[in-house]
């Protein structure tokens, strides 16, 4: 369930410092058409509908959230009836039927003083860039914070893979119980209403996996974490996390 939407006071609870952290400016933000500050259990990001032209289908629309962390993601409002949701920019702009692809900072826009605007001309991407820029040989992003990308846990009854993100130690933890349980179900999800009978991921989109680096990434430094206090947990008693603990209270 999504928390409670506000108009752009957009800060963010930054628990390093016990402060705020601003996420943007007002000047940065003030003509953006429609951004919203959404706050969902300690998650909180920006949201606003941005969109993708097509010269054969014309504009698909969605809604496009920014977290702190640099991590962009869509949700697909191109038809009332469409089902993609997470989607990364690549692949939303992919999605849309755009016919010159792989540059979608150009070709994803937003509303502006009533005017489509790339999303490079914005201060959208502040995060994104700067996570891009620290991501080359560490699996910390510039706010210090490991970088999780997104896993999949496969159902014991129907053989198909689910979608688990790891964006916070509560996602983390729902993947941890899930890849341990011997017995694990669709019905399980902790999150999302899913049974048996719906359909698996496109194999063309379960290559997106939220990493900083990549959107295709297989695994690198800046998605796989070996351990941390957002994946690793104290009150379990698997040999992962034990192992974790003990050299966390070894080494302080």
């Amino acid at each position: 369930m999504e928390g409670t939407n506000t108009t752009i006071g957009i800060a963010a609870a930054d628990h390093s410092t016990n402060g705020v952290k601003m996420l943007f400016l007002d000047d940065e933000v003030r003509d953006i058409c429609g951004l919203k500050k959404v706050c969902s259990g300690g998650d909180d990001y920006v949201e606003v509908m941005c969109g993708c032209t097509s010269h054969r289908y014309g504009d698909a629309v969605g809604r496009l959230r920014v977290f702190s962390n640099g991590f962009l993601e869509i949700t697909c409002e191109c038809t009332p009836g469409c089902q993609e949701d997470k989607l990364t920019p690549a692949a939303f702009e992919k999605h849309s039927g755009r016919e010159t692809s792989r540059k979608w900072k150009n070709n994803i826009w937003v509303i502006m003083n009533g005017e489509k605007v790339p999303l490079y001309k914005t201060a959208l991407l502040k995060y994104y860039n700067q996570q891009s820029k620290s991501a080359n040989g560490s699996n910390r992003s510039n706010n210090g914070k490991v970088c999780h990308r997104d896993e999949f846990v496969r159902c014991t009854q129907c053989n198909k893979e689910r979608r688990f993100r790891l964006r916070n130690k509560e996602e983390c933890r729902s993947y941890h119980d899930a890849l341990a349980d011997s017995d694990w179900t669709c019905s399980d999800m902790p999150y999302d209403e899913v049974t048996c009978d719906d359909d698996e991921e496109r194999a063309s989109r379960r290559v997106y996996r939220g990493c900083s680096r990549s959107p295709t990434c297989k695994g690198c430094t800046s998605c796989v974490c070996f351990g941390c206090e957002t994946c690793r947990f104290s009150d379990c008693s698997c040999q992962t996390c034990s192992d974790f603990t003990k050299n966390a209270k070894s080494s302080s």
